[in-house]
């Protein structure tokens, strides 16, 4: 093997690490974003719940009460 064909293997293989490099670094971006959107949603679910159980405890409601037919 010459030493440009060894060159031209070398530029290939960088090509293709730099094309995974960037595909990766995507991946990672979209999966943040997905994560930070799950967080927002789960904050916002706690939050909703917490809501629940205050307006439950100002009526008075119990809230794990066994329904009347058992």
């Amino acid at each position: 093997m010459t030493t440009e064909e060894r060159l031209i293997d070398l530029e290939i293989k960088i090509t293709r690490q730099d094309d995974l490099l960037d595909t990766l670094n995507t991946l990672v971006y979209r999966q943040q974003e997905k994560i930070t959107e799950l967080e927002a949603l789960c904050l916002a679910l706690a939050t909703r719940m917490r809501e629940l159980a205050v307006t439950a405890n100002q009526r008075g409601a119990v809230v794990d009460e066994r329904p009347p037919h058992y």
